[in-house]
């Protein structure tokens, strides 16, 4: 029996690494059933990304393949996230919210959302950043700019 029936993940999941797969890990660890909000194309472009990031598509593809390969794709809803709130306000039956270090502070602004609207506050669930061989997180836009591989391994030897 898991932690939570149903808890929500959200992500743009583009050269899906290392530190998304923790992320997604932990998530299928304590829930039964993971709705995952995959940024949009539009939401995407709105968050002035510095880098090029993969279609939705694209993401979409890598993202239901990795679930697949882990034996969760069965357990996984993934839905289009348009804003920083997706499903998470209204979403029916969520529990809990997955989060990095780095987002953990939009999932305290969703919680004082949904006690604003009448709301149960969500279930926190923090996951550390995965470090590359240096020490500093791994992220889409370190592999983007050639510094790491998405398992965090340095590729330049300037960025060390």
């Amino acid at each position: 029996m898991k932690e939570y029936r149903k808890v929500a993940v959200g992500g743009t999941f583009d050269q899906l690494h290392s530190g998304h797969k923790a992320l997604l890990g932990r998530a299928f660890e304590v829930g039964e059933k993971v709705v995952i909000g995959l940024t949009s194309d539009s939401f995407v472009a709105k968050l002035n990304k510095q880098h090029k990031t993969a279609s939705y598509r694209d993401r979409q593809y890598d993202l239901e393949a990795y679930l697949a390969q882990q034996g969760w794709l069965d357990r996984a809803e993934i839905v289009p996230l348009e804003d920083s709130f997706g499903l998470t306000i209204k979403g029916r039956g969520l529990e809990a919210i997955i989060v990095s270090e780095e987002t953990e502070q939009v999932a305290v602004s969703i919680n004082q959302k949904r006690l604003s609207t009448g709301h149960k506050p969500l279930g926190i669930v923090t996951v550390c950043m995965v470090p590359a061989e240096n020490h500093n997180p791994i992220s889409t836009t370190r592999i983007r700019r050639g510094e790491i591989d998405r398992n965090g391994h340095m590729l330049q030897t300037s960025f060390r």
